[in-house]
């Protein structure tokens, strides 16, 4: 079950780390975050974590800290959202992630 958590989630964050990178969308949103300077490094943390969750696998502190990582970056996304007053359903994505990576970093300490 680690496995499969482990790879959606990671697919999940070569996803989003690809469009925060590259698209015009993402820019906008941002801006609208007031976080636009972050945004390049925001989206290459989500391309590493990615990998990280998938080398995990193999070799599980890397897993952890990839998983932990993720959970980090997706509850500061959440306040962030909260910061500029998005309706909490618009924060509910970055929660599942952020509870998602929270139990892949619980997953791979007990591995």
């Amino acid at each position: 079950m680690l496995e499969i958590l482990a790879i959606t989630s990671a697919v999940s964050f070569l996803f989003f780390g690809t469009s925060c990178l590259l698209t015009q969308s993402m820019r906008a949103e941002f801006v609208r975050y007031r976080l636009a300077r972050f945004r390049v490094i925001t989206g290459s943390l989500q391309l590493l974590g990615a990998a990280g969750l998938l080398a995990g696998l193999a070799w599980t502190p890397i897993g952890a800290a990839a998983a932990g990582g993720l959970a980090v970056l997706m509850m500061l996304g959440v306040g962030a959202r909260q910061r500029i007053g998005d309706p909490w359903l618009l924060q509910v994505p970055a929660a599942a992630y952020a509870a998602l990576n929270t139990l892949l970093f619980v997953g791979f300490l007990l591995r």
